[in-house]
């Protein structure tokens, strides 16, 4: 069964139009004039129950504006969108008991109150009994490392520790869905890393189904087991992670260091960055066989050290962003018509 559809969603926005001149900023207040944004364009999709998914897009892609939707926060302009088989506009009431939500921005939390008394509001907030609730909180204190922190006004806790406090809390009611929108921005490394653990343990543990916003690849890689990516207003790669890192195989980047100075340059291959006796090249195996270029290589000196990396994720994601049409953005990286994919060019020493 599917935790989340999404059917053809779509959510037009009506905006005043802003007049220039003094003329015309009186006209248009007698008679105002508006214009439709089309923030989300037919969007479909399904999460099974369990998944855990990332909704990656560029800022003003339509990533917060369809999550609202799910949460029956906003209504739909067009289309329908299903939440653990509830309306989330006609079943707002009851949807709120079954998900849960971490905004990294926003807080649950009440700021003046340790989380001890924050869990208990919501507790009764949620109408979860006394002794479940009791129950529930240990589990999540202990899975959590609340305790340390437990009766510390949340003003005083550092936001690694407010985040970990924010997810416990979302899971308090124990959630079927939890929403999540950018949980580690702000965070160190160490507590992001933290923070991606304990999400990566609560889906697996609690069998959540979780839909996850964040711009930082390392909650996708470390949490997620497939994309959505939303451009446009409409989805344009909706893959597994798996696939998606595939895309990133298309480029390698080939480091060399040389015992002595030699000519570092290649047929139609010239190095990114270069010293004397070191360099680093960045091959697109569509265009180059890596084979070749690595021989080639190989070849001019007496060799200290080389190394291949795939291209950063990131990278791919960023290829996706930056296309002008959904087509575009498909195509991205795969070698469909127009990704760019020619056949390997082999390289002469």
């Amino acid at each position: 069964m599917a935790a989340i559809v999404a059917d053809r969603l779509s959510k037009t926005f009506s905006t005043r139009v802003r007049p220039a001149g003094r003329l015309s900023a009186l006209r248009s207040f007698l008679r105002p004039e508006n214009r439709d944004v089309e923030a989300v364009k037919g969007v479909s999709f399904e999460v099974g129950e369990g998944e855990v998914v990332a909704f990656l897009g560029p800022n003003g892609a339509g990533k917060s504006t369809t999550i609202k939707m799910l949460m029956g926060i906003l209504r739909p302009s067009g289309g329908s969108a299903s939440v653990l088989g509830l309306d989330p506009v006609r079943d707002r009431l009851e949807l709120s008991r079954c998900v849960g939500a971490v905004f990294g921005q926003k807080s649950q939390l009440w700021f003046h109150l340790p989380p001890s008394d924050s869990f208990r509001l919501l507790g009764a907030i949620y109408e979860i009994d006394d002794d479940d609730r009791k129950w529930r909180e240990a589990e999540l204190i202990e899975r959590f490392g609340l305790a340390p922190f437990w009766d510390v006004p949340v003003r005083k806790l550092s936001l690694g520790e407010r985040i970990r406090c924010e997810i416990a809390a979302s899971l308090l009611p124990a959630p079927l869905v939890l929403f999540l929108d950018e949980p580690t921005i702000g965070l160190d490394v160490v507590a992001k890393r933290e923070i991606r653990q304990l999400l990566a343990d609560a889906a697996r543990i609690d069998d959540t189904t979780v839909f996850m916003t964040s711009h930082d690849m390392g909650d996708i890689e470390k949490v997620c087991k497939r994309a959505i990516i939303i451009h446009h207003g409409e989805v344009v790669v909706d893959e597994t992670m798996k696939d998606l890192r595939h895309r990133a195989l298309s480029k390698k980047y080939v480091g060399v260091r040389y015992a002595s100075p030699v000519n570092l340059d290649l047929p139609s291959l010239s190095p990114v960055k270069r010293t004397a006796v070191a360099a680093s090249y960045e091959v697109d195996t569509r265009e180059h066989s890596l084979a070749e270029v690595v021989r080639a290589l190989a070849a001019k000196g007496e060799l200290e050290d080389i190394t291949v990396e795939d291209e950063p994720l990131e990278n791919v994601i960023a290829g996706i962003y930056s296309a002008r049409t959904g087509a575009e953005a498909q195509a991205f990286g795969t070698g469909l018509p127009g990704a760019g994919r020619a056949a390997p060019e082999a390289l002469g020493a």
